[in-house]
């Protein structure tokens, strides 16, 4: 492997971040483990990096909560041919939500929109995912012809699963495996939990995460072996996307770094298989 994803162009990076800190402040970087995220990452930034990995579109993907960064997003989209597509945020349990997706497509740029996702991972209810308010406002996102992006930790996954089967019309995508304990070497019960969501047809995941989840001292591609064989397992190609998670990857890894090592955990796998996890599904799954 040489960094490139595939041995050709036209790969997807299913999963990255751009934020600007003149415009908005981000408050979840704190800490001297997160200092090197404090600076600006831009679409300039990313698209050499992207070029070079064999990478021609990608998904921007929210990351805070704050309803004016969706429509600055979209825009941004409009105006660059490497972003194929938004995962953006709003308030799924506000009462008129399904009004304001529509006024969100309406938006310059409002057709990226592909995706809605909330930081499950900061809620202190397990059960946030199957609340009835909540429950109202995925149905909004389906009706809408969205699909919805999980970001959670391992013991977020049984209401992961129960909200998709609540919501069969919804297609779920889990990002960055569910964030399993990859630098504890712990496996379950984060392989059952994600069996089972991967058991419902209507669940997607995302190849991502991975670096930033193994020892921060150092990891090797046969630390992230057991994970990723486990969502190729229980998810197969077809419903398996690569994502980098540029920047917070940067923590632990390159952009070619991460490329690579997607390469290498998928391997053994033939090449139209390939070409699902590096472009097949996430162009269906979010009609890039």
């Amino acid at each position: 492997m040489t960094g490139r994803v595939t041995g050709r162009t036209g790969a997807v990076d299913a999963h990255h971040h751009v934020w600007d800190l003149a415009v908005r402040d981000q408050d979840w970087i704190s800490g001297p483990e997160l200092a090197p995220l404090r600076r600006n990452f831009t679409i300039g930034d990313l698209a050499p990096e992207a070029h070079a990995a064999g990478v021609s579109r990608t998904v921007l993907v929210q990351t805070v909560t704050v309803a004016e960064e969706t429509p600055e997003f979209l825009a941004l989209a409009a105006g660059n041919d490497l972003i194929g597509g938004v995962v953006g945020w709003t308030d799924l349990t506000r009462p008129d939500v399904a009004d304001e997706l529509a006024r969100l497509r309406a938006l310059p740029g409002g057709r990226h929109l592909k995706g809605i996702r909330h930081q499950v991972q900061g809620e202190p209810d397990p059960e946030w995912l199957v609340r009835e308010d909540v429950q109202r406002g995925l149905a909004a996102v389906a009706e809408a012809g969205l699909v919805y992006d999980l970001v959670v930790l391992p013991h977020q996954l049984p209401a992961c699963t129960r909200a998709a089967q609540r919501r069969p019309e919804l297609t779920f995508v889990l990002d960055h495996l569910g964030k399993p304990s990859i630098a504890a070497g712990q496996v379950q019960p984060w392989a059952t939990d994600v069996r089972a969501l991967a058991a419902l047809p209507n669940t997607v995941c995302k190849l991502s995460g991975m670096v930033t989840e193994a020892d921060p001292r150092g990891w090797t591609t046969d630390d992230l072996t057991p994970y990723a064989d486990t969502v190729l397992d229980a998810f197969g190609p077809g419903r398996l996307m690569f994502g980098s998670d540029w920047p917070v990857c940067t923590l632990a890894a390159s952009y070619a770094e991460v490329a690579d090592t997607a390469g290498r955990l998928t391997a053994k796998l033939g090449e139209s298989e390939r070409e699902a996890v590096f472009a097949g599904t996430a162009t269906r799954v979010y009609g890039l």
